[in-house]
């Protein structure tokens, strides 16, 4: 069965933890949301693949899924035999009986019959659904459990006397519930990652798994059973080696311990720190350290000892060491090329090569760097700029002098151009020419003949030779001018605007033919 660009991601993100992380088939099922057979049918094929960890920095996402799923014979329904729902049922009330064991009686009776997950789709579907309670169990070392407090604390802007509201970031480990927490400006998904790294940073190692809510920052899209990773909290998480398994929906058991270690920091942490004034986020930062400390050096009341003694002997000596590179924060995004090659990132244009036109591709967003990638290849770098409105282009990334590509060209927009007036055109003209790269001019011109579209060629005529008049060729005013009827009016200019007609920058008239 081909698999789309997130299942691509979801198996590299099995092998990573089966073969770099040496997880269980049933903690990967659990981090990835998948079923431990379906865990267990990729790190075979893999195997039978060849491939190991890491895998070749050349190896495509297309390369990999042409290795790990080979084209198979498809079998019509008539082919297969289905189950006796009834006897599994049956079979079921049996001590020790399992549904992945009838499953493979079944398949050994019936080769070509269906797959596991069909066979417990129709099983359940006929039976109806039941309520299951898992058991939470807490290694030493394995589960970080995460969430922010539902209690602000205030900031004082000194010079303004605005009071600005924070927010808590709170952590337990599941062994030892040794706690840390933090404020923060908000709950965005630069301020979440950060907190992540300070935490990790605090407890001098990392878990196994981290265990958050399904906050948006770090979640994309809330399931019950299959939550989505924002690509960001991924790749951090790919970073530092840990695996992230995020609260079911509306079952606030997956984060029990979450929810006592708010409690107990809003208690001992927040409500101590009421009727304190903080005039900085640094100010504030400190206070909540001192109590941490102390919380965590509290004497339990029912066990001996304290979480800073559970700490140091169960959770730490199993803790994984810190990677020795720091984790660089990088935002992703899915763009668009647009016709003239280019995608548009907060404002501007980084050029892709330019067979990619019209795809949608991720990329990769830092503070100094933009990252285009296709299917998991790179296919473009840029160093980032902030001015918006203008084009990074690269020339390998353009065809070939002339060379039409798509069915977009300089031609094509005067062509347009030309059908609906001489103005249009002339307007047109002086849009390619203003540019270094003809192409870069492709978004204004469309925008500009689909005006057509909204208020006829006749006014867009119009409106162009009115442009021409005030030296503006730009879209926004050519839109401007129709949007407030001013195409109607009659243009008072003190003495005749005229183009450039000779000019380094400025190609003439016969360039495009």
């Amino acid at each position: 069965m081909p698999a789309n660009r997130l299942s691509m991601r979801k198996i590299k993100e099995v092998l990573r933890l089966k073969w770099a992380n040496d997880l269980s088939d049933r903690k990967i099922a659990q981090s990835c949301k998948l079923s431990r057979p379906a865990v267990v049918n990729y790190v075979s094929r893999a195997e039978e693949a060849g491939l190991s960890w890491p895998l070749p920095d050349t190896l495509t996402d297309a390369e990999l899924e042409r290795l790990l799923f080979p084209a198979l014979h498809k079998l019509s329904a008539r082919d297969r035999v289905p189950p006796d729902l009834l006897k599994v049922h049956q079979e079921l009330q049996k001590k020790n009986v399992t549904l992945f064991l009838l499953w493979q009686e079944y398949r050994e009776q019936h080769p070509k019959g269906y797959q596991y997950s069909w066979f417990c789709d129709q099983y359940r579907n006929w039976l109806g659904s039941r309520d299951l309670s898992m058991r939470q169990t807490h290694r030493a070392g394995e589960k970080l459990f995460v969430d922010y407090a539902g209690h602000t604390l205030p900031v004082i802007d000194p010079r303004t006397g605005e009071i600005r509201s924070t927010q808590i970031f709170v952590a337990v480990l599941g062994a030892s519930n040794y706690t840390y927490a933090e404020a923060t400006w908000s709950q965005s998904l630069p301020d979440w990652i950060g907190s992540h790294q300070r935490c990790f940073d605090f407890f001098g190692g990392l878990p196994e798994l981290v265990v958050p809510d399904n906050l948006r920052s770090g979640v994309t899209k809330a399931h019950r059973y299959e939550p989505d990773l924002n690509p960001t909290y991924l790749e951090m998480a790919t970073h530092y080696g840990v695996a992230i398994v995020p609260a079911r929906v509306r079952k606030p058991k997956d984060k029990a311990k979450a929810e006592v270690g708010v409690q107990i920091v809003e208690r001992w942490i927040l409500a101590s720190l009421r009727n304190h004034s903080f005039f900085s986020l640094t100010d504030l930062n400190l206070a909540i350290q001192r109590l941490v400390l102390k919380l965590n050096q509290r004497p339990f009341k029912k066990l001996p000892g304290s979480r800073g003694e559970l700490f140091q002997s169960l959770d730490k000596p199993a803790l994984k060491a810190l990677p020795m590179t720091p984790y660089v924060y990088a935002e992703w995004k899915l763009v668009r090329v647009h016709i003239d090659y280019h995608v548009d990132i907060e404002g501007h244009y980084y050029s892709v090569p330019y067979r990619l036109v019209k795809q949608q591709l991720d990329a990769r967003i830092t503070e100094n760097t933009i990252e285009v990638f296709n299917k998991g290849e790179r296919v473009a770098s840029h160093l980032r700029s902030w001015l918006k409105g203008h084009h990074t282009t690269l020339n390998a990334h353009r065809p070939e002098a002339h060379q039409h590509y798509g069915d977009w060209s300089p031609e094509r927009f005067m062509s347009w151009a030309e059908k609906i007036g001489s103005a249009t055109r002339q307007v047109i003209t002086v849009v390619l020419q203003e540019r270094r790269h003809p192409e870069q001019g492709y978004r204004s011109c469309l925008g500009i003949l689909r005006l057509a579209k909204t208020y006829s060629d006749a006014r867009l005529e119009a409106a162009c030779t009115r442009a021409l008049l005030l030296g503006t060729c730009r879209y926004k005013s050519i839109e401007s001018i129709l949007k407030h009827g001013l195409d109607s009016k009659p243009v008072v200019v003190e003495e005749e605007s005229a183009l450039p007609q000779q000019h380094e920058n400025v190609r003439g008239s016969t360039y495009y033919h």
